[in-house]
């Protein structure tokens, strides 16, 4: 992700913007296919870094506003005549930036896609594995009924798959050309701007917007806004697992590795490092969020100040969302699940989170608030005599004219209350399988229609 925001990436972008739209104007007819060939030849990717110094453009940039005056500066000394006089037709410095921004997006967003579903099927796999691994379910940070740890990590999934098709959606709906000229009426090409954009469009294969938007920033809003969400995603996951790792718990493990989680000071300790460096990554990611959402608020035709904004905030929080989801599938990759420790600690307290079950058995033979009296009696007596619920609940007259000893071991029963755990963790897997299905369908579409492009003459 860094590659794809880098300095020298963001020069190749726009250079690939420019080349695209000199090819558009040859094809329209605004300009000649000659001085086409002459702009496009000069901005070849190959030859990108011995003809261009960009940490001099970035220096020249600070003085001149945009990175786009010093790269045409030094474009137009390379393009050959005829070309030199068409460099650059009738765009404007945003349509360049804004453009490759939407480029550099693409790529981002299909690096997002691509790790995040690795994370997906990593919770997958731990569904399927522990779908009847017993642990306990906690709410408010206590314990309350037993669960799954495969239910958990079907929750994990759940939440990823929902993640990847808002990615999805995003790269569909708000990636798109940007090309108004130099106040979005696309002037400079008389009556033939639109032909000019559309022939654009095609040549980067970005959606044609219906209007130029420079300072309309919606659409770079919703891809930072599904940014943040995502990472807040992926901080959930890790707070769960940096939750579980503790000592006191001691559930899961991160994958041992030479030198990971070591203390220079505590010997002992094994430290959830990519759950902890997940969360860091992805409060630095939502911090963006609200940058960019501030910086809608453009004055007129172009803004001032807030299009700027972008040019740091957007980078940023796609380095820092990937950076979540990257050390989220490190931490899921090769989980340590201790399953044992999980069945002890359903059983801390007695078994008392089990009482919901007893009091539901001993419903179905008192009224309903005459059970929860005697489970309230119950479970003080327990936690007074530091027994367990069982024996607390044979002890009580009321309980035991109500349910015999096998009654209350099957109440007492964690795999027999986990309710529709297993039709849960199936429709978790069900709908990755539909998003994994939906997923390839679009990568085959989009190769046939990149083959297409190749073979267009031109």
């Amino acid at each position: 992700m860094a590659e794809v925001f880098a300095p020298r990436a963001h020069v190749r972008q726009m250079l690939r913007v420019e080349a695209a739209l000199a090819r558009a104007g040859a094809r329209v007819g605004t300009m000649p296919t000659a001085a086409a060939d002459a702009v496009a030849a000069a901005c070849d990717a190959a030859h990108v870094d011995e003809r261009f110094d960009v940490a001099a453009l970035y220096e020249a940039a600070a003085t001149a506003g945009t990175l786009v005056i010093p790269l045409v500066r030094r474009l137009t000394e390379l393009v050959a005549e005829p070309g030199r006089a068409y460099v650059h037709q009738g765009a404007t410095s945003q349509d360049v930036i804004d453009t490759a921004l939407v480029l550099q997006m693409r790529d981002g967003l299909d690096l997002l896609a691509a790790d995040l579903g690795a994370v997906c099927d990593l919770a997958a796999g731990l569904a399927e594995r522990h779908r009847a691994t017993v642990m306990a379910g906690r709410t408010l940070l206590q314990q309350a009924l037993p669960i799954t740890f495969g239910l958990k990590a079907a929750r994990w999934l759940a939440l990823g798959v929902r993640q990847l098709r808002t990615l999805r959606a995003v790269r569909d709906d708000a990636l798109a050309l940007q090309l108004g000229g130099a106040a979005g009426t696309l002037a400079a090409f008389g009556t033939q701007g639109m032909d000019v954009a559309q022939a654009l469009a095609d040549e980067l294969q970005l959606p044609l917007p219906d209007l130029p938007w420079h300072a309309e920033r919606d659409r770079v809003a919703a891809v930072v806004a599904a940014l943040g969400v995502l990472a807040g995603a992926m901080s959930k996951i890790a707070g769960d697992l940096v939750l579980l790792a503790q000592t006191e718990v001691g559930e899961v493990a991160e994958a041992a590795a030479p030198g990971k989680g070591g203390s220079s000071a505590m010997p002992q300790k094994r430290n959830p490092v990519d759950a902890m460096s997940a969360l860091a990554s992805a409060r630095l990611a939502i911090g963006m969020v609200p940058v960019v959402l501030g910086a809608m608020t453009q004055e007129h035709e172009r803004a001032a100040g807030g299009w700027q904004a972008e040019w740091v905030a957007v980078p940023e929080a796609f380095r820092h969302t990937s950076g979540a989801v990257a050390h989220v599938r490190r931490a899921l990759d090769g989980l340590e699940v201790d399953a044992v420790r999980m069945r002890d600690n359903v059983l801390q307290g007695g078994g008392t989170l089990m009482a919901e079950s007893l009091g539901g058995a001993l419903a179905a033979r008192l009224a309903r608030a005459e059970a929860q009296r005697v489970m309230q009696d119950v479970s003080r007596a327990a936690a007074r005599a530091g027994t367990t619920l069982r024996d607390a609940a044979l002890g009580d007259p009321r309980v035991r004219e109500a349910l015999s000893p096998d009654d209350v071991d099957r109440a007492l029963d964690p795999d027999a209350y986990l309710g529709s755990t297993g039709t849960l963790i199936d429709r978790a897997l069900a709908a990755y399988r539909d998003v994994q299905r939906d997923v390839q369908r679009d990568a085959q579409r989009d190769a046939q229609r990149d083959r297409r492009h190749d073979e267009e003459p031109g």
